[in-house]
């Protein structure tokens, strides 16, 4: 018996959430199946730090694909963590040998996220959905290992009696190798616009895991991070104009 019937045409759906890997992630789905063929599909899902939504918005117009917002607040509803709730984000690096789970775990969103981007891809015709995790810098997190999104594909193909594909191009890159395939793609530009600070903080504030870890890979690929160069001229600019001011 056949149990997957609908066969979208090709193209391809990126979950764009504005930070790093995402933007790499949409330069290298633009790279594949071209511009024309690549939407982008960001959630509000009651995030604290709104500058992600900005910044995805940003990048969207600028690697110039469509892109939808789709707002999701039960997250937030449910809170109890540091993404969505006025909690803390710990800060440091996670060891690999740590078992507990940082307090920016959102329990189920990768999931959800996923589950509603097939729905999104099917409804537009899209073969293709396109993610950012990753199982080698995943800060623990279980839903951003290659077991959970191979078996949540299965699912979607049986549930939705589609061909969806779920594409996962960083999942064993590490930071430094995600650095070096942004510059393949030609994503570098993009990321100057990206944001990754689980603070909020713009400029970043170069103390929290995300920030951490961000700065971690393009020191090992021997880059300068276009966000730092962009943000630090920025407050540069700004110390200069108050400086004129006085």
């Amino acid at each position: 018996m056949n149990l997957i019937k609908n066969a979208p045409d090709e193209g391809a759906l990126v979950v764009l959430s504005g930070g790093q890997d995402s933007t790499t992630c949409l330069y290298w789905a633009i790279q594949r199946w071209g511009r024309e063929r690549v939407q982008a599909l960001t959630f509000d899902y009651g995030q604290r730090h709104r500058v992600e939504l900005d910044s995805a918005r940003a990048i969207a117009e600028l690697a110039g694909v469509r892109q939808t917002v789709l707002p999701i607040d039960t997250f937030a509803r449910m809170g109890g963590n540091a993404l969505t709730d006025d909690i803390i984000p710990e800060s440091g690096v996670r060891a690999d040998d740590d078992a507990a789970l940082p307090n920016t775990f959102v329990p189920g969103r990768n999931l959800i996220f996923l589950t509603f981007a097939a729905a999104f891809a099917y409804q537009k015709g899209l073969a293709h959905v396109v993610t950012g995790v990753a199982q080698t810098d995943y800060s623990g997190y279980p839903d951003c290992r290659e077991n959970t999104l191979k078996s949540l594909e299965l699912a979607l193909r049986l549930g939705m009696d589609s061909r969806v594909t779920l594409h996962t191009p960083l999942m064993f890159l590490t930071k430094a190798q995600t650095v070096h395939l942004a510059q393949d793609v030609g994503a570098m530009s993009a990321l100057a616009l990206s944001h990754t600070c689980y603070n909020g903080a713009v400029p970043p504030c170069g103390e929290c895991a995300a920030c951490l870890l961000r700065a971690q890979g393009f020191a090992q690929a021997g880059a300068i991070d276009p966000l730092i160069e962009r943000t630090g001229r920025a407050r540069a600019d700004e110390t200069v104009n108050q400086l004129t001011l006085c």
